[in-house]
């Protein structure tokens, strides 16, 4: 069944979307997951545990690669059926994985999505994580023909809000009480956004380009 869109009329249903399971960056190959690819993500998760337990709510526990496994295929599988893109970084030249870059949340009515993503410790502070969000944006306003990106993340946690900034995502709210962190704390939210303009860039409105 056709959606309904706002600029009237109806839309293709989003399974039946052509779109791209890969594309490249300056250092990066960011594609969807695949079978086979859970062992190389569960090491990027044993070693980085620690490093990512503070912020993410799903490294509640050490999994096992079978359990990886298991959620690799899951990411596959809502990839084709449009649900959300999960793509994992891979460096071009070693293969090695890096982290995830993934577009949820979709609202294919508004064509609203959000990034989230994660790196594993040791490929943290190389800048791998900005070209990867960087990538996954553009990639959303091209092939998605997203009018709207948003990125959320924990008001303390500065490197994340940071990939935000660098990206040119404009902090257009603080969302008091929103979300439970990995510690059972009520925290707050930065809401990062970036929407597609009236002339057809992409950025922020300001007083000239409403």
């Amino acid at each position: 069944m056709g959606r309904f869109s706002i600029y009237g009329g109806m839309v293709m249903d989003p399974i039946l979307l052509d779109i791209p399971e890969q594309f490249e960056t300056e250092r990066l190959l960011l594609r969807a997951p695949q079978n086979g690819d859970g062992a190389m993500v569960n090491e990027a998760i044993r070693e980085s545990f620690e490093f990512l337990h503070e912020w993410m709510k799903w490294a509640d526990h050490i999994p096992e690669t079978e359990e990886t496994e298991a959620n690799a295929r899951k990411h596959r599988a809502n990839f084709l059926l449009r649900d959300t893109f999960t793509f994992y970084i891979l460096d071009k030249l070693s293969g090695e994985f890096k982290g995830t870059c993934s577009l949820v949340r979709a609202d294919w009515q508004v064509r609203r999505f959000e990034i989230g993503y994660w790196i594993r410790q040791s490929a943290a502070r190389q800048g791998f994580m900005s070209e990867a969000v960087d990538g996954v944006t553009q990639f959303a306003f091209k092939n998605l023909q997203a009018n709207r990106i948003e990125i959320r993340c924990d008001t303390r946690n500065s490197a994340s809000c940071r990939v935000a900034e660098r990206c040119g995502y404009h902090l257009e709210a603080i969302l008091i009480n929103n979300f439970i962190d990995p510690a059972g704390d009520l925290r707050d939210d930065c809401l990062y956004a970036k929407v597609r303009l009236k002339n057809g860039s992409f950025g922020y409105p300001t007083l000239t380009s409403k």
